[in-house]
């Protein structure tokens, strides 16, 4: 089995019927789509019965999380999913190790995270560089080519 990201994580309960509220971090909102089922690591498997956006978040009915006492019980849990198949995407997940160069292929660093970003999310390099997704070219498994303008990391 692949390893599991985190989809999501329940904040709060919501009324007194069960329902959570469910901040995303992925901009899948499939993840939450009836039928799904999101591993968690202390109650395991919960399957989405219900799911509709709600300001900033979600409001989210689990099959068999039927009161607000069950509700609450989820506050705080991260929600895992396996890696979707997508060929046109670029995930966090895939980048993180992966070593960037240029257009030249001169090597620029090691990606060691991605900072979001209002603009462009960032590639977080070993040596501190910040390298905005608006400039990434091509990736390939392990590597990340981009054309970076000129003094941008400089120090």
């Amino acid at each position: 089995m692949a390893e599991l990201l985190e989809v999501g994580r329940i904040t709060k309960a919501h009324g007194i019927r069960g329902e959570v509220v469910v901040v995303l971090t992925t901009d899948r909102t499939e993840r939450l789509a009836p039928g799904s089922v999101l591993q968690t690591e202390r109650r395991g498997a919960l399957t989405v019965e219900a799911a509709r956006p709600h300001q900033q978040a979600w409001l989210v009915q689990f099959e068999g999380v039927l009161d607000r006492n069950g509700a609450e019980d989820l506050r705080g849990t991260a929600l895992l999913a396996e890696p979707l198949e997508d060929e046109d995407a670029d995930w966090v997940h895939e980048l993180i190790g992966a070593t960037v160069v240029d257009v030249h292929g001169t090597t620029l660093g090691i990606v060691t995270a991605v900072e979001d970003n209002p603009a462009a999310d960032l590639l977080v390099l070993d040596g501190g560089g910040l390298v905005p997704m608006t400039f990434v070219v091509d990736t390939a498994p392990g590597t990340v080519t981009v054309d970076v303008p000129e003094g941008l990391l400089d120090d």
